[in-house]
């Protein structure tokens, strides 16, 4: 008798992803995708372990849907540029409740801004505490970020990363912290106080640097205030797609052959380099004695993974980004892109840091200076977050003002990217963590 085994079936992208140390992370989140099921779906689904969002997330999932008309077009997030369609949209909005019960209560719009955000952030920690609890607290997080308009005030930051951390009340929460000059001493004295970091708007190798070292002066500081180090973590989102955007941008200015050659390189190049500093950062006598302790590692998060040019792959950020003990916050266009056709074929970082310094040295040699490029990327997106932020507060403050009836009609057209909840609905990011979504590439 001649018994036949049926091979099982070849793993999907994303469980091949997965296998290989990435974690996959959401760059996205709405009040409607965590009612309708929709991320308990992807996290059982579609490998995702964590959510990252941003001003522009919550601008866009709380009120610019209700403001716009279908399909209007959202720049600094293409990925989440289509609105669900009116069939799809709730018949009231998924906030409204809420804000007509603040504007009753006469709060004032940034208070009213955190009590949404951070009802938001919480059920959805609620949702992926189990991943939490299984990975030992190195996944399951979601990320909320500080008001934008702190960037370059370290005081007022710290107070805010504590403030954010008490309201939200739960153990797999991440406060985001942008990396500025400002944004670094509160790095160190947040992750003092034993409380977990996403570092944000990260585009420049030195910076990267000088995250690390925040981050380890940080638990230095805990450690010597007696804290438990290991329920402390942290990631560095390092951003990516937008240092193609400006780069290629110049490069096709150049016209030369040499030039367009190196277009698509610059933020692999970039990201890779980042990595092997994160490897010899993470490898040196200083780490050893935390590591010793019980500390963890600050994780290279990918964020702004978004495509976008659209003559290169949708998936191109994600396969020529695969290392071990990463992370990748993707927008719902990425992750589903990912899904249908992605090819991950093992590491494609680790060993190509020669041909990276080459690609940057050979940007550097046609004129464009590397310095002024991640400069103004950064000055770009503390700006654009701050403006997403400020949006908000002016849809909720016009909400809180006309009183609940009007409330409900501002965003009662829906949230972005609610839904259902399934792979077709997309929220927005630059890169959901930022200036795509990530809103600003998102993260």
């Amino acid at each position: 008798m001649i018994t036949v085994t049926e091979a099982p079936a070849p793993a999907g992208a994303l469980e091949r992803l997965a296998a290989e140390g990435v974690s996959i992370w959401l760059d996205d989140l709405s009040r409607g995708r965590i009612a309708s099921g929709g991320l308990a779906g992807l996290v059982a689904d579609r490998h995702v372990v964590g959510v990252t969002t941003n001003p522009s997330i919550f601008a866009a999932a709380i009120g610019a849907a209700g403001t716009e008309p279908v399909g209007a077009s959202h720049p600094e997030h293409p990925e989440h540029s289509e609105h669900p369609k009116d069939s799809e949209r709730p018949e009231h909005s998924d906030y409204a409740e809420q804000l007509a019960d603040l504007a009753v209560r006469g709060v004032t719009a940034d208070e009213a801004v955190r009590m949404l955000t951070t009802a938001d952030v919480r059920d959805a920690a609620d949702v992926l505490r189990p991943v939490h609890e299984a990975t030992g607290g190195r996944d399951g997080r979601v990320s909320i970020e500080v008001d934008p308009r702190f960037a370059h005030d370290t005081r007022a930051t710290v107070a805010e990363a504590r403030q954010l951390a008490w309201l939200v009340d739960r153990p797999n929460v991440m406060v985001k912290i942008p990396a500025t000059r400002a944004g670094l001493p509160a790095i160190t004295e947040v992750v003092g106080l034993g409380i977990s970091v996403n570092v944000t708007l990260i585009f420049s190798l030195e910076r990267h640097r000088a995250v690390m070292d925040a981050y380890l002066a940080g638990l230095e500081r805990a450690a010597a205030r007696g804290l438990d180090l290991s329920a402390i973590h942290s990631v560095a989102s390092f951003f990516v797609s937008r240092v193609d955007t400006e780069i290629d941008r110049r490069l096709t200015a150049i016209g030369t052959d040499r030039a367009r050659a190196l277009r698509r390189r610059a933020a692999l190049a970039n990201a890779r380099l980042a990595y092997a500093a994160y490897e010899e950062v993470f490898s040196g006598d200083r780490w050893t004695a935390l590591g010793g302790a019980r500390a963890n590692k600050q994780r290279p998060l990918w964020a702004s993974t978004g495509v976008k040019d659209r003559a290169y792959k949708d998936t191109l950020y994600v396969e020529e980004l695969v290392a071990p003990g990463t992370v990748n916050t993707m927008p719902e266009a990425t992750l589903a892109a990912t899904a249908d056709h992605g090819a991950v074929t093992g590491d494609t970082v680790s060993g190509g840091y020669a041909q990276a310094r080459a690609d940057l040295a050979a940007v550097e040699a046609l004129g464009i200076s590397y310095e002024e490029v991640v400069t103004r990327l950064e000055e770009e997106g503390v700006a654009k977050f701050a403006a997403a932020w400020q949006d908000l507060l002016d849809t909720v403050t016009k909400s809180l003002a006309d009183g609940p009836a009007a409330g409900a009609a501002i965003v009662g057209t829906g949230a972005v990217g609610t839904g259902t909840g399934g792979m077709g609905a997309v929220g927005g990011e630059e890169d959901g963590e930022g200036f795509d979504t990530e809103g600003v590439d998102a993260e």
